[in-house]
């Protein structure tokens, strides 16, 4: 009776999960790593990317791949076995997540509310780890983007040999989440995703629906969304771009900007 009492009030602990619709059936697929391509500095996309989380958690062991330097790999694990938002907070301190200096977008509140969202599936009993893979080296000089995107693509596919069972959910900047090279940029080369087996990683860009984000356009801080798509869609939209470069879109609707935890003065 107490094994039946306990397995009842773990199952009522279970966090509810809410991802966003036709993701449940990215699951079924045999991916190994599903990355989600996002301007930075939005509200929305961390909050529906923490979701994902939870929905793949669920079902299995998971690794949140962030676009943090691989340097931080010991302070994210302190945060995540932190038991309240307090020290996991302050298990950050010091690093680039709250240096007031990185204000592009990838250090917003929303990505701190998604950071907590997934220490908080920890502490309620799932398999989840964080993975940083933003490279910390400097290319040589002279040397172009393409060497710091195949660094990245090398740190991400780190992911898979550290926890081979694990499904690796990515979130990171649209460009680096691109399977092909951007003749607009010929300089970036290969992106990041682009250089893990296509087979194995579906990706999805993050449709610019209006609104705002907080981002370094001609200055850092609320900036006009640059572009209008997919009006009136929501969810998954498993559509192929004509260059091969994403799996399909993921619509969240009108963007809301999230700004740095710590704005530069």
């Amino acid at each position: 009776m107490l094994e039946l009492l306990a397995t009842v009030s773990l199952l009522a602990a279970q966090p509810a999960c809410a991802p966003p619709e036709g993701f449940a059936a990215l699951l079924e697929m045999p991916k190994s790593y599903i990355a989600i391509g996002k301007a930075h500095g939005t509200t929305e996309a961390p909050a529906a990317f923490a979701q994902m989380v939870c929905a793949a958690s669920e079902q299995g062991p998971v690794t949140v791949a962030l676009e943090l330097p691989v340097v931080m790999q010991p302070q994210l694990d302190a945060f995540l076995a932190a038991p309240d938002e307090a020290s996991a907070l302050a298990a950050l301190e010091g690093t680039h997540f709250l240096n007031p200096r990185m204000n592009d977008g990838r250090s917003s509140v929303a990505m701190l509310a998604m950071l907590n969202t997934v220490r908080e599936l920890r502490i309620a009993g799932r398999d989840v780890a964080f993975h940083a893979f933003q490279p910390t080296r400097s290319r040589p000089q002279g040397f172009s983007q393409a060497w710091y995107e195949l660094d990245m693509g090398h740190a991400l596919a780190s992911a898979i040999h550290e926890r081979p069972d694990a499904k690796v959910l990515a979130i990171v900047g649209n460009l680096h989440a691109r399977k092909t090279a951007f003749a607009r940029w010929p300089e970036v080369g290969v992106p990041a995703a682009g250089h893990l087996p296509s087979a194995d990683v579906l990706t999805l860009r993050v449709s610019q629906q209006g609104g705002e984000e907080w981002n370094c356009q001609s200055e850092c801080g609320v900036n006009v969304s640059r572009g209008v798509e997919d009006q009136g869609r929501f969810g998954v939209i498993l559509e192929p771009d004509g260059d091969g470069a994403y799996d399909g879109r993921l619509a969240l609707g009108p963007s809301t900007a999230s700004p740095p935890i710590r704005p530069a003065p």
